[in-house]
């Protein structure tokens, strides 16, 4: 068995290669990561190719011998990129699956921004049966056709595949900063913007917190998933029958709820808060799916989401990096 990881170096390609690297399930299983402009941390039983997605021969170097693909290479908001990760990239992936003698397994991790986020309004819990609804912008585009081009080779050819389909992704002191007044914010909204300048600079003094409100002046509910938990879900579906031409939906059991947020943060940090009207919309992703076939649990609830979050403290060699805009 040998694992392709595109994505090796973001936040998820790194927490896989720690966890699949020390779990003695998979002590004899090489990994190799298909690389761009970043190297992961050397390891004996990983090897990488260096290069772009976008360039056949590169792909296909990579692909030999490989028995399972792990795609989480993607872009946000950058135009003159997307296409060749999204969909070049991607297309000779698959087609190197689909000639390979070696193959058995695509698993890809997928996004809620392809059904829309909390973009549109939903008058149900979204299940994997939900259509594809993109919300303005590439990215969410890019969430479409990745999902569309793996199930037509389901289709068209019977390709053994899966889609992990993840919300916002959270690790370390993540959530805390999506939740900054500052220039420090992680991901939108971004909140200054909403406020103010002098407005937000009181609320930095002051370590005040938003309250998102959606377009019916609810408290807007969001979905959200941990790290640790996402790539327990991807071992979960490494290599199991279970997960075969499949879509999963991975998160939280509940999405976030800004004004549980609030309570908590007033009850274990004493933070006041500020109501912040939106156009969003609440939504909330089922995961029942994922539980039944995979036999996965996600770990985090909220409370732990937020205490974690509060409680890290970032090495001096660990600063916080955007990799990405958007």
């Amino acid at each position: 068995m040998l694992v392709l990881l595109t994505g090796a170096t973001g936040k998820v390609g790194q927490h896989f290669l720690g966890r699949f690297l020390d779990d003695p399930r998979w002590a004899n299983i090489r990994v190799r990561a298909l690389v761009h402009s970043r190297q992961p941390a050397p390891h004996d039983r990983l090897e990488t190719v260096s290069g772009s997605i976008a360039d056949r021969d590169v792909v296909d170097r990579a692909m030999e011998g490989v028995t399972h693909v792990l795609h989480m290479a993607t872009c946000k908001e950058t135009p003159e990129a997307v296409m060749d990760v999204t969909v070049k990239g991607m297309f000779w992936l698959l087609e190197a699956c689909r000639t390979s003698r070696d193959f058995k397994q695509f698993v890809m991790v997928g996004g809620d921004a392809g059904i829309g986020h909390f973009v549109y309004r939903t008058d149900a819990p979204i299940t994997e049966a939900y259509p594809h609804r993109a919300y303005p912008g590439c990215y969410a585009l890019s969430k479409v056709l990745e999902e569309v081009m793996l199930e037509q080779y389901y289709i068209q050819y019977d390709l053994n595949g899966c889609c992990l389909r993840a919300p916002w992704i959270m690790e370390k002191d993540d959530f805390k900063y999506t939740l900054s007044f500052g220039d420090d914010v992680f991901g939108g909204p971004v909140w200054r913007d909403l406020v103010g300048p002098e407005k937000a600079a009181e609320y930095v003094a002051n370590g005040t917190v938003p309250l998102l409100l959606n377009e019916d002046g609810e408290p807007l509910q969001r979905n959200f998933v941990h790290v640790d938990d996402l790539v327990s879900a991807i071992l979960a579906a490494l290599d199991n029958p279970a997960a075969r031409q499949q879509l999963f939906n991975i998160c939280m059991d509940e999405p976030v709820d800004y004004a549980r947020v609030a309570a908590h943060l007033a009850a274990t940090q004493q933070l006041p808060h500020v109501e912040i009207p939106s156009s969003y919309h609440s939504t909330w992703l089922d995961n029942s799916k994922a539980k039944q076939q995979l036999d996965w649990r996600p770990r985090y609830d909220l409370p732990r989401l937020i205490d974690e979050a509060w409680s890290y403290r970032r090495a001096s060699d660990d600063p916080r990096k955007i990799w990405y805009p958007g």
